[in-house]
């Protein structure tokens, strides 16, 4: 009797979560919910405190909150280091985004390709993403060594250093960032191979086919078929890498420590080691905002380039 009595009464409800459940408007903000936290928790709250350190005199020694206004950013803006992390910044993200789209294209052409081997290869291609940056970093540090590199062993072999001389890879200006850049092009590159892979392979075949049977070459195909059908795709690619290379101070910590003097030294790094490393919080934090209207700028200019491309 008790189970014929709760009948009426479930119908209803059960009714109700249907309809409720059927509501696309619902759906979706149950569905957004999730990453709206992870967004506010770890994107937002960290944004809202680098805003107000900056504008007070916080650092580890007086964690006190003290308003002081522009004084912090004027002392940012007087520093010569500073300038220095940003030119150093767009010197290294405009050559390691050319070098990591165009290697990221030549690989996406290999891993495309149908031979035995493939997935072996495709494997050792993502391994430099999948490898833990510490890691990878401190092999690094051994193939630059100043003194047992294996690069300058090979180097003698053919002639191109002498007996007993050596590369300063990590201790001269120009070498050091040019070791930086080349670590993290090796970190980066694999990642936008996958993108860019996955473009290539949108690409229709029935596309490639004609321009086949049109006589069409190799080359011809490549640039009037193959690239402008992809450069949205590595557009994209270009885009998580700029946001990347702008944010990333693993490479720079781990080979050169900014070194030496100051010659790798960028935004990022500089904000570690400012607000971390010297306790100067509220100092470190106006740095690291500047990152801020930087990657914005970037985003905009590259989302608005695919824009235009896919109109076309």
């Amino acid at each position: 009797m008790a189970t014929t009595a709760e009948q009426p009464t479930t119908r209803p409800i059960a009714a109700a979560r249907r309809r409720l459940a059927d509501r696309d408007g619902v759906l979706s903000w149950a569905f957004l919910v999730p990453s709206v936290v992870y967004i506010v928790a770890l994107v937002g709250l960290p944004f809202g405190l680098a805003i107000a350190f900056a504008f007070s005199d916080v650092s580890a020694g007086d964690p006190s909150y003290d308003f002081v206004g522009l004084r912090n950013f004027r002392r940012v803006v007087d520093d010569p280091v500073f300038w220095r992390s940003v030119g150093n910044t767009f010197v290294f993200t405009l050559i390691s985004m050319a070098l990591i789209v165009l290697l990221g294209k030549v690989l996406a052409n290999i891993l495309v390709a149908d031979f035995r081997g493939k997935w072996v290869v495709r494997f050792l291609v993502l391994l430099p993403w999948t490898t833990p940056v510490a890691l990878s970093s401190i092999s690094w540090l051994w193939l630059l060594d100043s003194i047992y590199s294996p690069i300058d062993w090979v180097l003698r072999q053919f002639g191109a250093l002498g007996p007993v001389e050596n590369m300063y890879w990590l201790g001269q200006p120009g070498l050091s960032m040019t070791s930086v850049i080349a670590v993290h092009v090796w970190r980066l590159t694999p990642l936008a191979a996958v993108i860019m892979m996955a473009g290539l392979m949108s690409i229709p075949k029935e596309i490639d086919e004609a321009a086949r049977v049109d006589g069409a070459g190799y080359w011809r195909r490549m640039f009037e078929i193959t690239i402008p059908l992809v450069l949205p795709v590595a557009a994209i690619a270009a885009l998580f890498g700029a946001i990347f290379t702008f944010t990333d101070m693993a490479v720079v910590r781990v080979l050169t420590r900014g070194g030496p003097n100051d010659s790798t030294q960028v935004l990022a790094s500089w904000a570690f080691y400012r607000g971390i490393d010297g306790g100067d919080v509220a100092q470190g934090a106006v740095i690291a905002l500047f990152l801020f209207p930087l990657l914005l700028a970037a985003a905009v200019l590259i989302l608005r380039a695919v824009r235009k491309i896919e109109v076309r």
